[in-house]
């Protein structure tokens, strides 16, 4: 995978299930840094920096948007649709990370540009292989061509071309974000 550092953006509400998708990234050494956020809202926060997000470096670009579609305050499907149509955010890609298997929460994902939508697994050697996968096709073979977003990557603006340096993660570094954790780690 890539030597420079990758932020992932987790957007899960529910503990139990974004400690399973934590844990799993991290045995894979899917990522050097994932930023787990609870809630819609903050999660546009973030990505459109605003609020306490307003600094690049409490923002960085993520490279992929792991996304749920039940999400408190602003659901999943509105984050999807407010990212798929920013100009430089659209070429971020969005997998929702759901488990819905309802054939209209499928089709309004793709409806608004979902790039994958994938229902989530119980148990949790499923949900570790599902990971595996994830991360060797969206952060290995998946190739994307140079966009403002592809530029910054590794951590720069909305809209930059040049990237802030970050500093450098340990492979499984993860950041929460929300109500409850504001910025603790885990």
């Amino acid at each position: 995978m890539s030597e420079a550092p990758l932020t992932i953006l987790l957007v899960e509400d529910n503990p139990a299930h974004a400690e399973m998708i934590l844990r799993s990234l991290a045995e894979h050494e899917v990522a050097n840094h994932v930023t787990w956020l609870e809630d819609g809202e903050t999660a546009l926060d973030y990505l459109f920096r605003r609020g306490r997000y307003a600094e690049p470096s409490e923002s960085p670009v993520p490279f992929v948007i792991l996304l749920d579609l039940r999400l408190p305050r602003v659901d999943g499907l509105q984050v999807l649709r407010q990212v798929k149509e920013h100009a430089v955010l659209r070429d971020i890609p969005v997998v929702i990370l759901t488990t819905s298997e309802a054939e209209r929460d499928m089709a309004r994902a793709y409806e608004y540009h979902a790039n994958s939508y994938v229902v989530k697994p119980l148990r949790f050697d499923e949900f570790a292989a599902l990971m595996k996968d994830f991360g060797f096709y969206w952060l290995s073979w998946n190739k994307r061509p140079e966009t403002e977003v592809g530029r910054g990557m590794r951590g720069g603006a909305p809209g930059s071309a040049k990237a802030p340096p970050r500093r450098a993660g340990r492979s499984g570094e993860r950041e929460r974000h929300g109500e409850a954790s504001d910025s603790s780690r885990g």
